[in-house]
């Protein structure tokens, strides 16, 4: 995620790219939950999400190293704050090439050393 984020864009900005996460790799959803009372309560993640900060030219280059290597990115563009619908967002990131999107965050699944090489050189978010 984009280090200069103003607090809420970066919660904004996680929630939309973990269901993303869900909506290519479903089997990353786990099972309902249910308390002892017998109440129902919908599914988490089944995997922990680590979450990297970094500038946005090194965001750029995270996302270009994903795609070398062949692994889909859910992406959240910075023109993604300015639309407020699905149709809307798909044709905000449509109209821009991929070299020149203005990325705020993306998430990606893979083997972990692989993500380790994608990742390689980010922080951590505190």
């Amino acid at each position: 995620m984009r280090e200069d984020l103003a607090g809420w864009q970066k919660l904004n900005v996680t929630a939309f790219l973990a269901g993303g996460l869900t909506g290519v790799y479903p089997e990353l959803v786990g099972e309902r939950y249910r308390d002892a009372s017998g109440l129902g309560y919908g599914p988490l993640v089944r995997q922990p999400i680590l979450i990297f900060t970094a500038t946005a030219e090194k965001l750029t280059k995270t996302l270009r190293r994903a795609c070398e290597r062949s692994v889909t990115a859910s992406i959240y563009t910075m023109d993604l704050f300015t639309t407020y619908n699905d149709i809307d967002n798909r044709a905000a990131v449509a109209a821009v090439a991929t070299q020149d999107l203005d990325i705020a965050g993306f998430a990606v699944h893979a083997e972990r050393r692989i993500v380790d090489k994608i990742t390689k050189g980010l922080k951590l978010h505190a």
